[in-house]
């Protein structure tokens, strides 16, 4: 009798042992799995919206960010009536100066912004001499013309496309080496390249054009462009004479933003990436220069071009 009252409480001791670590097991097991499945669905939803503002972003001209160091410029709440804004410069800047114009006039009605486009050299000059508030650069300033009070904020990072005319029967892209040779007058005809028999045209910019430093600087990595009789320099810097000049065997660049809807042209993949990628190798910033101390009315059009509105406005040019 004894022996059965302590069997007992044994077997009830070994049932609710094992009760404890099933309990236990079941816990460890499918909790970090419910964790797992649900950091699982966060970052599904975070890729869902990252491709989302993706798509809703221009890839033509991608608002860039501000250096922690450099001189920044408050969103305006109210500008005075008659302000008005002279812009002059990069023809690469062209849409971007419209779209800025066209959103800084509609929040400040009675305000006025002029544009002109006669490349970013004569848009320095044109600052320098107090003939207008606000140049469009394509390139950085040097260290001589900071000295002499100009200062620029960076407003967008746009791509310099390589394009070739739709009647141009070369299909094929190109590498980085073969882009100096053929810019630098080493490379002549097409067939060195896998095309047809036929001279490879080089359809440049004039030395004035800040697309044409960039291009000399970055791309050719300092090297001079070619100037054999198969270069033919534009006398000023505009992108269409430049589309239109092509022909069936013309080579040339431009600023992807003003290219990317023409039909008449096709931008040539650069070591197997296009301009819309991310990691395209030719790439720049674009900037909007001013003269220091900038006056109330640079002041408030640079602080508005720089806001989530302006810049918003610039992504959706």
């Amino acid at each position: 009798m004894s022996q059965k009252n302590d069997t007992l409480p044994l077997i009830l001791a070994i049932i609710i042992t094992s009760g404890v670590l099933g309990a236990g097991y079941w816990w460890f097991t499918k909790e970090p799995g419910m964790k797992i499945s649900n950091l699982s669905g966060t970052n599904n939803n975070n890729s869902s919206q990252s491709s989302a503002v993706n798509q809703n972003t221009n890839p033509n001209s991608q608002p860039v960010t501000i250096p922690a160091n450099q001189t920044t410029f408050s969103a305006p709440t109210n500008v005075p009536p008659g302000t008005a804004i002279a812009i002059n410069g990069s023809t690469s800047m062209v849409q971007t100066n419209q779209a800025v114009k066209t959103g800084f006039q509609q929040q400040f009605p009675r305000t006025q912004v002029i544009t002109n486009a006669q490349g970013s050299e004569q848009g320095i000059k044109l600052l320098q001499q107090g003939d207008i508030d606000i140049a469009a650069i394509s390139r950085p300033l040097n260290p001589q013309e900071q000295t002499q009070g100009l200062a620029a904020v960076p407003i967008l990072q746009d791509a310099i496309a390589v394009v070739v005319s739709v009647n141009n029967p070369f299909r094929r892209g190109l590498n980085n080496q073969q882009v100096m040779d053929i810019f630098q007058g080493n490379t002549t005809n097409w067939s060195q390249l896998g095309g047809k028999n036929s001279i490879v045209r080089v359809i440049n910019r004039p030395t004035t054009s800040g697309t044409r430093q960039v291009f000399e600087s970055e791309v050719l990595q300092g090297s001079n462009f070619g100037s054999d009789t198969n270069f033919t320099t534009m006398g000023r810097d505009a992108t269409t004479p430049i589309l239109r000049a092509l022909g069936t065997n013309g080579i040339s660049y431009a600023t992807y933003a003003q290219v990317a809807d023409q039909q008449t042209i096709r931008t040539i993949a650069i070591d197997g990436l296009t301009p819309e990628a991310n990691n395209y190798p030719y790439q720049r910033v674009l900037y909007y220069a001013y003269q220091q101390p900038p006056s109330p009315g640079v002041k408030a059009f640079l602080g508005y071009v720089l806001s989530p509105e302006g810049q918003k406005a610039i992504a959706s040019e």
